[in-house]
């Protein structure tokens, strides 16, 4: 029983516990009473009346409350949906500024404020009234306390970065170097053999799937599936608790905490996926967990004209309202305490473009992104775009401010049809390949703006890519209606699994040629989870439900494709070991070439002349050679100091033929030798050849030649 309330302050908001006592604050503008709500162990609750309001923050301080409480809100207000209200007070209200939350949620009458059994669920009527405590998660008080030791952000400049995305659970539920008891968390994923494997790839950040509290859709759950992604949050500053080994009340907390400090004493960034587009309360028949019940209208867009329903840019049921001062504070908060308190490296903003929207429009301009350029520390971190949603001129690739980067789907969309032998293809893969100026030169963005991927968790693997022509999702419960049915990719003759050696081989040379392409272009280069080691997922395109062996890395094909292992090791390596790869401005592409200055990059045949407007034009040409001047390099490094490397010859054939190559022969390089060939298992040979001379390329593979004299 608390015997002491104090008023305490209105912010920061949610619960803040300061070594004493804990302050409990809530915004809510259109509440009329709201009620704090302490959870006991046996399940009972106290309720105490906050009487403090500051500008719609109700709040208190209670000198006697320490880390470990369980509690949420009761917010009383109007009921009507008309008017786009929904206060309930028979919902016990999770905190917006949960930083820890326990329990779970079971789908019953409890926790939806309309009638499941009425006929027609559209016509909002009076609130059942059925008490959802016991039936709801609770929100927990924090130990904010950690000991980060030396703990330092690695910052790594863009142009030396390598990005890994992975999934907490997925990642590590197989390894069978991980103890059982830590598989599929935090405390797994910081496991040395996880680490250890990272840095053997030369990974520089790992990029999470979301990691935010989420929800299991009740519809999955009937069919035996979970929300696996985690693309269904609702707790902007909590980590996800199940993902803990220490599940105790708080402890993912602190066992976030560790892990991101033993990536950083690794050198690894650590990158969250975040979901501020929306929230797993969906439509106006979701459950009512916390932003519908303490202001509908504040937190979500409404339909103009109906007010009862929402606005759905994200095709999840709603859409946040980052167009309120509150919402827009919540995302920020959020933001700043996972840097600050979380010390993690950077974002990537999942659809983007739906935080974007005024009105209908996408303005880069909004009220969103001015705040993030003017903030002094969310400004300083990576900041990644999904820049897409569903909504009407939802496609914004390249349209994002100049502090962000952004996920480049047209590099995704390029390098899948280049490789599987579409026409038409050179000029677009030439721009892609040297970072996409047409997309970021204009905002004064660098080449490392362009996040290079092929493959990512939406979508088929890298191994799955080169093996199925159809997505087979059946599993999902859905008849194979859900995922991309237009997936750019090529099963190399067969679909599926098969024991032709030739199509292996060719699949494998296949992946190669994508891992290849990926670490050699410039812009900053993403690797999806286990591709490295070719995971499929069996042709299944929208794994987003699958919680299962579908979904996870299974380990032991680093023996089984070692080879691949090794060769993604080398390519690696490759990039890190030459700046002419991840150069920090666009090539200048000029043709002079004097004693003042060199061309930086030129692009030739394979005859070994120099390509003419009508070589590009060329609807049927599948092959180019493209020569990376080391001695031009303009930009200095950190030092102010002028940065020089080896010049490489990098030859593409995605003809299905083999294809002579001449090396070019004035000016380019009296000799070269092989440093990667991807139509060997191990990426490499032991040719050296001189200027002039005809060389064979396999088809479909690519082969990169190093200037040696």
């Amino acid at each position: 029983m608390v015997n002491a309330v104090w008023p305490g302050t209105a912010y920061p908001l949610g619960a803040t516990y300061d070594g004493a006592g804990t302050n409990f604050s809530l915004f809510s503008e259109v509440a009329e009473k709201v009620e704090l709500c302490l959870i006991a162990k046996d399940g009972s609750e106290e309720r105490i009346t906050l009487d403090e309001v500051d500008g719609y923050v109700w709040h208190a301080y209670l000198p006697t409350v320490t880390p470990g409480q369980r509690y949420g809100f009761r917010v009383h207000g109007p009921w009507d949906p008309a008017s786009g209200h929904r206060c309930d007070p028979s919902k016990l209200l999770l905190d917006p500024y949960g930083k820890s939350f326990h329990g779970d949620f079971d789908f019953s009458q409890a926790l939806f404020s309309y009638d499941l059994d009425a006929e027609d669920p559209e016509i909002p009527g009076h609130p059942p009234g059925v008490d959802s405590l016991g039936h709801t998660m609770t929100s927990v008080v924090i130990n904010p306390f950690f000991n980060w030791g030396s703990d330092r952000a690695p910052h790594t400049p863009y142009h030396e970065t390598v990005i890994y995305e992975a999934h907490v659970k997925g990642m590590t539920e197989l390894h069978p170097g991980i103890p059982e008891e830590q598989r599929g968390t935090y405390a797994g994923l910081a496991h040395p053999v996880i680490i250890d494997h990272l840095k053997s790839l030369n990974v520089t950040a790992i990029e999470l799937m979301p990691v935010h509290q989420f929800l299991h859709d009740h519809r999955l759950l009937d069919l035996g599936l979970r929300n696996y992604w985690g693309y269904n949050t609702f707790g902007f500053l909590a980590p996800h608790y199940q993902y803990a080994a220490n599940q105790h009340a708080g402890g993912a907390v602190a066992e976030f905490k560790a892990m991101v400090r033993s990536f950083h004493d690794a050198g690894i960034e650590v990158i969250l996926d975040v979901v501020y587009n929306h929230t797993a309360e969906g439509n106006h028949l979701g459950p009512t967990i916390n932003f519908r019940g303490i202001d509908n209208a504040a937190y979500y867009r409404l339909l103009d004209g109906q007010p009862q329903f929402y606005k759905d840019f994200t095709g999840t049921g709603n859409s946040l309202n980052a167009r309120h001062p509150h919402t827009l504070q919540l995302i920020m908060d959020s933001l700043r305490y996972w840097v600050l308190d979380m010390h993690v490296d950077g974002f990537r903003f999942d659809l983007a473009s739906t935080l974007a929207r005024e009105f209908y429009d996408v303005d880069r301009l909004s009220a969103f992104f001015d705040l993030v350029q003017q903030d002094p520390v969310i400004s300083q971190v990576k900041l990644i775009a999904e820049p897409w949603d569903i909504g009407e001129g939802g496609y914004q690739v390249g349209n994002f401010p100049g502090l962000w980067t952004e996920w480049n789907g047209k590099y995704r969309d390029t390098v899948r049809d280049y490789w599987r032998g579409e026409p038409a293809t050179l000029g677009e893969f030439a721009s892609r390949l040297t970072g996409s100026s047409d997309l970021y030169e204009a905002t004064g963005r660098r080449p490392s703006a362009s996040i290079n991927f092929v493959t990512c968790h939406d979508g088929f693997t890298l191994n799955d890519l080169v093996s199925y022509n159809e997505k087979h999702n059946d599993a999902n419960g859905e008849d194979n209606r859900d995922g991309e049915s237009h997936n750019r990719s090529w099963n190399c003759g067969v679909e599926g699994p098969t024991d032709d050696p030739e199509i292996l081989d060719l699949r494998h040379r296949q992946m190669r040629n994508i891992l290849g392409t990926l670490m050699l272009s410039q812009g900053t280069p993403m690797i999806s989870h286990g591709d490295e080691i070719g995971r499929t997922q069996g042709g299944n395109n929208n794994a987003y439900c699958q919680d299962s062996e579908i979904a996870w890395i299974d380990w032991s094909m680093c023996e089984t494709n070692a080879d691949l292992l090794n060769f993604t090791r080398k390519v690696v390596a490759l990039r890190k070991n030459h700046p002419v790869f991840r150069r920090r401005r666009f090539f200048d592409g000029t043709p002079i070439r004097t004693a003042e200055q060199e061309r930086d990059i030129a692009w030739l045949t394979p005859a070994g002349t120099e390509m003419t407007p009508e070589d590009w034009g060329s609807g049927f040409g599948k092959s180019i050679a493209v020569f990376l001047n080391g001695d031009a390099i303009p930009e200095p490094n950190s030092r102010g100091e002028r940065v020089t490397d080896d010049s490489f010859l990098l030859c593409f054939n995605a003809h299905d033929e083999e294809l002579d190559f001449v090396l070019p022969a004035e000016g380019y390089a009296e000799q070269w030798t092989t440093a990667l060939d991807t139509a060997d298992p191990g990426g490499h040979n032991d040719l050296v050849a001189a200027a002039g001379e005809k060389i064979s390329l396999r088809p479909r593979s690519l082969l990169v030649l190093q200037k040696t004299s």
